[in-house]
């Protein structure tokens, strides 16, 4: 170690002080306790030293045993690296910190990133399908859990959670969200802050979080990725960034900019964006960093060549630069220029050597790198044993006709198609550090499960497309399944051949792990062509069918709906895919997930959600029913397949007794709404009791309803529980015209049911 980092950490040792992410009320601390510390690094650091700690490298070519002479290692040996990302193992991470630690001049560690998305090595449901467990502290646990794996490895920054509101399941990112509203994204967004940063950042099995795509990103037009998104403040204030906000109220310790643009400005080189309401309006003290490539990518965006941008992105609020290295090559001559000032580079790079401090890297900067934890936390039984009951609770039952499901354990069960014997699908999208081969398909789990008292028959069936080249953009990153040799007749002349054998049916189809997720916008949200014909033949047997359906995404399957009997949503469940849908289709878990965006009639009525506004001629309780000179279309109902908050399960819930304790309350009173909820069938389950509000009439037109509380409950056959809910001034509030968050006076609805197409109502009054 050389003699310059052993005076830089034995004076850090001296007046170090552990920092809790949540000290000096979260986020919105003015004072930093690391000031001085920070400043006397700063005071010691050359230009081209405070450039490289705002420099964001992917891992690229450092193996071990090759680090040392890899470009990247140089870089960091020359102080111009802050941090790497997309770097696996902790050996190697090891092994590039000691770079940093012992052999760059002054020893500023490096902070180590990584995608963790919706798990480590054990990974949980996609978000979407994480969302629709509607558990806010099991989605904290997994985040937990995460947390635990991803340190023991080395990592202790996550680019999670992702937070932005979309209508659009064009979208591929839908995926990757929590759906189309924004209370419960941002109940979800506390709780995966919560779950990473824990407490206490200093602890070794905690993580430093990173919300993101700041702002707007899940709005893009045509539900294109990366496009153009457009949208009024108040829209803003109201329906897309209450998510964000409640992730930096909450502590979050990074932010990451969005590809898009806001007000004709990229985020990126958003000064309104990034200071004005995030650091100023907000209180963020954290740093910003920018998504991939982010600030090179306004070159394309037509705001200046590489200098101007890099100079754009640094003064409108952006620390540190992923892989572009814009501010690394740049800055200098901008500087030289005037074209930014010292004070610009300086306040960035203090940004970053905080974050460093908060994590505890300078105090030990080999903290996350216990050769021997891996062996302990990182894909263990108990890990497994969570994922595999997160996976079940979070998948939808979307129709049961004459209560086929659950299936018995006997007979012969027939499994077919080509999402039943994938092990690298069953992760789904942004799934980096799972190894896939050790996930579980559903024909491994359906043999686990029910043993020897049932006879498992499989059959691929079909290819998961006709169209080569479409299936082959859909496979492009290693989860593939494989094409058959054998021609589409003799694919399904086999499937039918056991289908015959069987005395149930389960078509284990959808979308494959690449059909969404980043860069996998659609515009056709059916079932590949190949799978539903597929299906269909199938259907013609007579037997009975259970639909398996595997997505990343809402999807419009009318004719199927019409046609099956029975469709369980399993999203992409993750590392125990196979055994969590095989406790569900068996009844070992009764399913309770209800779908948190809206699942659409067709294409045509995307952007398609719950809580939208009124036009002035709505067509009213007239649903299904076309009037002209009305807000509808000719050829297809207005209301979607499936409302947001829906879902089925094997027994029944009966609500009744809805009632208020107040018909009114005043600005600082709060009023409780109270409702029995009764199970009246067979199965012991669970419920989300779901409460919505409407404000009748505002200044500014408001929602037809809004999610203002839920509670998931269990109860037992013949059990009936009086669920209740306290609604304040506060759930009322909303942003006006000059963007003041108010509550006005007047008549408000109350909602309670099983989903948010519920008319259980009771109505109260805001006086003056």
């Amino acid at each position: 170690m050389n003699k310059s980092t052993l005076y830089i950490l034995s004076f850090l040792a001296l007046v170090l002080v552990p920092c809790n992410a949540k000290d000096g009320n979260k986020n919105k601390s003015s004072a930093n306790p690391f000031e001085a510390k920070v400043d006397s690094i700063l005071n010691l650091m050359t230009l081209e030293e405070k450039l490289g700690q705002l420099n964001l490298p992917s891992s690229g070519d450092i193996t071990t045993g090759a680090s040392q002479s890899s470009d990247i290692a140089k870089k960091i040996e020359e102080g111009k690296v802050g941090g790497l990302f997309n770097i696996k193992s902790v050996a190697k991470i090891r092994e590039v910190q000691k770079i940093a630690v012992e052999k760059s001049r002054l020893g500023i560690p490096l902070i180590f990133g990584m995608d963790v998305i919706h798990g480590y090595e054990t990974t949980f449901p996609i978000p979407l399908g994480l969302s629709a467990s509607w558990d806010m502290e099991m989605i904290k646990k997994t985040a937990q859990m995460a947390a635990k794996e991803a340190t023991a490895d080395g990592i202790n920054w996550t680019f999670s959670p992702m937070v932005d509101i979309s209508r659009d399941p064009r979208w591929g990112r839908v995926s990757e969200g929590s759906g189309e509203d924004v209370y419960l994204g941002s109940e979800i967004a506390k709780a995966m802050v919560n779950g990473y940063q824990g407490d206490d950042l200093t602890l070794n099995n905690t993580m430093l979080a990173c919300v993101k795509h700041f702002a707007l990103y899940g709005a893009p037009e045509a539900g294109r990725d990366y496009n153009t998104v457009d949208m009024s403040r108040i829209r803003m204030y109201n329906e897309y960034l209450p998510p964000y906000k409640a992730a930096i109220d909450e502590g979050v310790g990074s932010v990451m900019a969005s590809f898009n643009e806001i007000d004709g400005i990229p985020a990126t080189g958003n000064k309104w964006l990034l200071t004005d309401l995030l650091r100023d309006d907000w209180g963020f003290n954290g740093f910003v960093v920018t998504d991939y490539t982010g600030i090179n990518e306004m070159i394309a965006h037509g705001v200046g060549d590489l200098q101007q941008s890099s100079a754009l992105a640094l003064k409108a609020g952006i620390d540190m630069d992923m892989v572009g290295e814009g501010l690394l090559t740049t800055l200098k001559k901008s500087l030289d220029e005037g074209k930014v000032d010292m004070n610009d580079i300086d306040t960035a790079v203090k940004r970053i050597l905080t974050a460093k401090y908060q994590i505890g890297l300078f105090d030990d900067p080999y903290k996350y790198c216990d050769l021997e934890r891996p062996k302990t936390d990182v894909f263990t039984a108990e890990n497994r044993a969570f994922a595999r009951q997160v996976s079940a609770e979070s998948m939808v039952l979307l129709k049961n006709e004459n209560n086929l499901l659950p299936l018995k354990k006997s007979g012969t069960i027939a499994l077919i198609g080509p999402l039943a014997n994938t092990a690298v699908n069953m992760a789904g999208t942004w799934s980096v550090a799972t190894k896939q081969e050790k996930s579980n398909p559903l024909l491994e789990g359906l043999k686990s499960v029910v043993g020897d008292q049932a006879n498992i028959l499989y059959a691929k069936g079909s290819n998961v497309d006709y169209d080569i080249d479409f299936e082959k953009r859909i496979t492009m990153f290693g989860k593939d399944i494989p094409r058959d040799d054998r021609t589409d007749k003799q694919l399904l002349d086999e499937a039918l051949a056991i289908a015959k054998k069987s005395d149930v049916i389960l078509a284990a189809i959808g979308e494959t792990a690449e059909l969404s997720g980043e860069s996998s916008s659609v515009t056709n949200l059916q079932i590949p062509q190949a799978q539903k014909d597929l299906l269909n033949a199938l259907l013609k047997t007579g037997k009975p069918v259970v639909l398996v359906l595997f997505t990343g995404r809402p999807l419009a399957i009318v004719e199927e709906n019409e046609n099956v009997p029975a469709i369980l949503n399993v999203w992409f469940p993750g590392s125990e895919a196979g055994l969590a849908i095989s406790d569900v289709l068996f009844g070992d878990v009764n399913p309770s997930g209800k779908l948190t965006a809206t699942w659409p009639m067709n294409v045509g009525q995307v952007p398609i959600f719950y809580n939208h506004k009124n036009t002035g001629r709505p067509l009213g309780n007239k649903e299904g029913k076309f009037e002209k000179f009305k807000s509808n279309y000719l050829d297809v109902r207005n209301e979607p397949l499936y409302p947001f908050g829906y879902g089925l399960s094997y027994t029944n819930f009966e609500y009744s007794n809805l009632k208020l304790d107040k018909s009114s309350i005043t600005a600082d009173g709060e009023i409780t709404v109270s409702v029995d909820v009764t199970n009246s069938g067979d199965y012991d389950g669970k419920e989300v009791v779901q409460l919505y509000i409407r404000d009748v009439m505002g200044s500014v037109t408001r929602p037809v309803k809004e999610l203002k509380g839920f509670q998931k409950v269990m109860l037992n056959k013949g059990e009936t529980k009086n669920i209740s809910f306290t609604v304040s001034v506060e759930d009322l509030k909303f942003y006006n015209s000059n963007l003041d968050f108010v509550a006005e006076p007047g008549e408000f609805h109350v909602f309670v049911g099983t989903d948010s197409s519920t008319e259980m109502m009771k109505t109260f009054e805001l006086t003056k």
